[in-house]
């Protein structure tokens, strides 16, 4: 009790914070930015390179990364786990949810509204193909955050960052939106666009939460 209690409930919010991160980043990835900018005088529609998602998912990163340098690999890797499996449970109960809708309102059973309801199959989908990507991504930044551990600060949460989101957006939208019809390509490259921006921003958090942390963590039991 005195050793795992504790850890456990040190982790936990990193792991629902994780597992909101995931649920909402699935939503959020559906929705084109649709917002029209004019470049060199002629009018480009967001939409057609970027969706919501991309601003949020880049947060899985810094809670992986924060929870690795304050307790360690093996309690970044049960974050991960953990928050992997919750946040794929959330979108497939979305999922199922919104073929639940279809499924009162066509008479149909609700197996065939996942199968055959674009939306709810969508969700469907979207719900593998970011566990997929996920925990290939974040086991990556793990391990690759582990051999910076002693570099520079900046340096670990950076390299780490940058190759997970090579990995996690490869895989995410490969498996997600291939053969749908959908610009898949450009949202691809303006996700990895804007995830390296992202990186860059939350360098600062990252920072200010490591830093914050140990006096509350010596203040705890142990």
């Amino acid at each position: 009790m005195n050793e795992s209690k504790p850890r456990l409930l040190l982790l936990l919010p990193s792991v629902v914070a994780m597992a909101l991160v995931i649920l909402v980043s699935n939503i959020l990835v559906q929705i084109p930015v649709d917002y029209v900018v004019n470049l060199a005088g002629h009018d480009f529609n967001l939409a057609e390179l970027l969706t919501w998602g991309a601003f949020t998912y880049p947060v899985a990163f810094l809670v992986t990364d924060t929870t690795n340098r304050i307790h360690g690999m093996q309690a970044a890797r049960r974050v991960v786990y953990v928050g992997f499996a919750l946040g794929v449970i959330l979108s497939l109960l979305a999922a199922i949810g919104i073929a639940s809708e279809v499924a009162k309102t066509e008479g149909i059973a609700i197996l065939t509204a996942l199968t055959t309801n674009a939306e709810a199959s969508s969700m469907l989908r979207i719900a593998l193909a970011s566990g997929t990507a996920f925990i290939v991504g974040q086991m990556m930044d793990i391990v690759i955050f582990d051999k910076l551990r002693t570099a520079t600060w900046w340096k670990a949460p950076t390299v780490s960052s940058l190759f997970g989101s090579i990995s996690d957006t490869a895989i995410f939208f490969s498996l997600a939106f291939a053969g749908s019809g959908l610009p898949w390509v450009n949202w691809a490259f303006g996700d990895f666009m804007v995830k390296l921006l992202m990186v860059a921003m939350l360098l600062y958090p990252f920072r200010l939460i490591v830093n914050l942390y140990p006096a509350r963590l010596k203040a705890s039991p142990s």
